[in-house]
């Protein structure tokens, strides 16, 4: 079975984007390894004009979409036990840890936002988890959506070429990944580190290992603090 993905939104024609091309992209069109569809949810408004939107309850500026015209959107997408995001400014923050799930199941169902946001009472009554991919506000939850199915999708087994190639990536062990370098061995006056052609695996390991560790320090004093929370924990 393939990693079926879901999408609810007023602006379909905003997908594949980058999921259709690159390794994702023919893992999708030529292999079958995982599918997409879109479901236009202008499409289920009972309104003659399309609207799928109304004024906020309590006043303030902006529209807010309505909750029956998006249940009615997600009622004829079979759910086959997959999780629903709702890609929210406000909701937790997009973790490696939670993709590392989806990527284990059976796909996702994904809700894309606009104006003001989805009234609240679908996103409690279907049970919608609220996903954010940063501390930033964006138009519409499109590309969002995009962001946290990539990151989703390319954990399923076979669509990366190289499975080891995630095992030191950002994320994967509370780490942010090492620095690249490759060919020509000068460029601008800066040179690809000794170390990584000396050709001793064992000293490009430890190379990288720093670098990971000084990097995370240096970039992401939050990891670097909830990793040695982790590793104080498992020491007890």
């Amino acid at each position: 079975m393939g990693f079926d993905v879901t999408v609810l939104s007023m602006f379909p024609e905003a997908f594949p984007g980058p999921l259709g091309v690159s390794l994702i992209g023919a893992a999708w069109r030529e292999k079958g390894l995982w599918r997409l569809e879109t479901v236009d949810i202008r499409g289920f408004s009972k309104d003659k004009r399309g609207f799928l939107d109304d004024t906020p309850a309590g006043g303030g500026p902006g529209q807010v979409m309505r909750a029956d015209v998006i249940a009615s959107a997600l009622d004829g997408v079979e759910a086959r036990g997959r999780p629903l995001l709702y890609m929210s400014a406000r909701g937790r923050p997009l973790t490696q840890a939670r993709v590392r799930e989806w990527a284990s199941g059976p796909g996702l169902i994904v809700l894309c936002g606009r104006f003001e946001g989805v009234d609240q009472r679908v996103i409690e009554s279907r049970g919608f988890e609220e996903v954010a991919v940063g501390d930033a506000v964006l138009a519409g939850g499109e590309a969002a959506a995009l962001v946290a199915i990539e990151a989703a999708v390319r954990l399923v087994p076979g669509i990366l070429g190289e499975p080891a190639s995630l095992d030191e990536e950002s994320f994967e062990d509370g780490l942010l990944e090492h620095p690249q370098y490759t060919r020509p061995r000068t460029f601008e006056g800066l040179d690809i580190p000794e170390v990584l052609l000396s050709g001793d695996h064992a000293r490009i390991a430890r190379w990288r290992r720093d670098q990971r560790e000084q990097t995370t320090r240096e970039r992401r004093p939050d990891l670097w603090a909830q990793r040695a929370a982790n590793q104080q924990a498992k020491g007890r």
